[in-house]
């Protein structure tokens, strides 16, 4: 198809592609079977139940796949692998369950996929054709920050490198950007232009992107999820490009669509991240991949210092419980466990409801949750919406608990402790049991392995009001200093400055 002038009339031309489906057979045999068994597989997941064959049914459309890439049908390949993808990494199986096999058995779980002729296809290190370069000594450095995720995670960033004489720094949030317009597609798109199609639609991309890299000296891209796949597209020329993985997204696709060899630096929020990264996408260890770093979110933790009134030590508090992986009813228990020993005892959930509307395995866990707590009595738990005025609320919370079954950092327990409460953090189990975890980002004495732990934890911190504040106290000094911004923001000048500017 001819290439047409201008960004829009682009976007038109790779949209109105057709594809001649190629017929033969083994063809039609193989897409009924992935198809059948895709289709069951779904109606179940949509009902709240995980298959017990769901690899071999994700196995099917990768059989399908490579099927259609080796006849050189890089869309009906991209499809049937999107499908694939859509079951390895269905919500209900990682974010809407207790337990995660891509965080138990990442090997196992994903061996078809990564026998795949087409996945590794995706996966293949394309490379750049020149190394990442100094920025020249006579400017300052041009730092572009790109995300179209949340952008939360960037206001101590933006701001520290907005005021800073040696840079200049542009920003932008994919999302809200128009000459993007059907351009942040869906994975189908992207997979296919990796596959070696959609050149149109490559086209398009380089059109878009090329002026933000041609303007750069480094990228930092927040989130590893479309857009940072849809950046690694193109080669970004000698433009140094830094990427940061918060949590979700390695259980998602979007990571495995990243083309790494064009990533320079890959940045985790804490070790037992990186480690698990690396157990289920083994190209974080080969010749190519990034260098990886470690280094924590950016808080300022200074404002959450405040007096706490006497009665807040019998306050415990959960900030962000909105979603399963939280894991509020481990809360509940500890609360019951509490209150055998002192009634006084009261849990605080603050961050909303979790969402009927995620799907069936969410809402029963929220008709758990709910049934839990009826059972403790209606003044036991004081349940909460979401607030801006988090060092508010922590001022009447005496006790900061991780009830999480995964966390990358926890930022709430760190603002927590830095508000004066006791942290009190359960050993993640996405994590406990390997070499790092939860007891390798904390202090041991704060980490617990069940709610029984908790709550003696929490009975001989609280018992008396002395003991409490300074333990309090503690956790406070601990968290300002070795999590508040000024200490931290150095890490991000090592990573993101030239040497000669740190």
């Amino acid at each position: 198809m001819r290439k047409r002038d201008g960004q829009a009339t682009i976007q038109r031309g790779w949209r109105s592609l057709s594809f001649r489906p190629i017929g033969s057979w083994r063809s039609r045999a193989l897409a009924r079977r992935a198809r059948e068994l895709s289709d069951r597989a779904f109606a179940e997941l949509a009902r709240g139940r995980i298959p017990a064959d769901l690899t071999t049914v994700a196995a099917s459309q990768l059989d399908l796949a490579d099927h259609w890439h080796a006849a050189g049908a890089t869309r009906q390949a991209a499809e049937a692998v999107n499908d694939a993808a859509r079951l390895l990494f269905h919500r209900a199986i990682h974010f809407d369950s207790l337990h995660s096999p891509l965080a138990s058995d990442p090997a196992t779980f994903l061996a078809r996929w990564r026998q795949s002729a087409t996945v590794n296809q995706l996966t293949a290190a394309r490379g750049r054709a020149v190394p990442a370069t100094d920025p020249p000594a006579d400017r300052p450095l041009r730092l572009l920050v790109l995300t179209n995720g949340n952008p939360h995670f960037l206001r101590e960033i933006r701001e520290r490198y907005a005021e800073h004489p040696g840079v200049e720094l542009r920003y932008a949030h994919l999302a809200e950007d128009p000459a993007a317009a059907g351009l942040l597609v869906g994975a189908v798109t992207v997979m296919e232009h990796r596959l070696g199609g959609a050149d149109e639609y490559g086209d398009a991309v380089r059109q878009w992107l090329q002026p933000h890299l041609d303007w750069a000296d480094t990228v930092f891209v927040d989130w590893c999820v479309l857009a940072a796949a849809t950046l690694t597209l193109i080669d970004p020329g000698a433009t140094r490009v830094v990427a940061r993985l918060h949590s979700f997204e390695i259980f998602t696709v979007w990571p495995q669509l990243m083309d790494l060899s064009r990533v320079d630096e890959l940045v985790f929020v804490s070790e037992h991240l990186r480690d698990l990264a690396i157990s289920v996408d083994p190209r974080l260890t080969a010749g190519s991949a990034p260098r990886l770093h470690v280094a924590p979110n950016a808080m300022s933790l200074t404002g959450f210092a405040g007096d706490k009134p006497a009665d807040a030590r019998f306050t415990v508090g959960v900030i962000g419980v909105s979603s399963v992986a939280k894991d509020p009813r481990w809360a509940v228990a500890v609360l019951a466990e509490l209150r055998r020993i002192d009634p006084r005892y009261r849990l605080a959930l603050v961050g909303g409801e979790i969402s009927t509307k995620a799907g069936p395995v969410a809402r029963r866990y929220r008709e758990g949750l709910d049934a839990d707590i009826d059972a403790l009595g209606a003044d036991a738990v004081d349940r909460r919406e979401h607030t801006a005025d988090v060092p508010g609320t922590l001022r009447g919370i005496g006790v900061i608990l991780s009830s999480s079954v995964r966390e990358s950092f926890h930022c709430a327990l760190v603002e927590g402790a830095a508000s004066g409460a006791v942290p009190v953090v359960r050993d993640w189990p996405f994590f406990a049991g390997r070499s790092t975890g939860a007891r390798s980002l904390f202090p041991a004495d704060w980490v617990v392995d069940d709610p029984r732990g908790a709550a003696d934890r929490i009975a001989a911190l609280t018992a008396d009001e002395r003991v409490w504040r300074a333990a309090g106290a503690a956790a406070q000094a601990l968290a300002v200093a070795t999590w508040n911004w000024p200490v931290v923001a150095p890490e991000f000048d090592r990573l993101l400055l030239p040497a000669t500017d740190v």
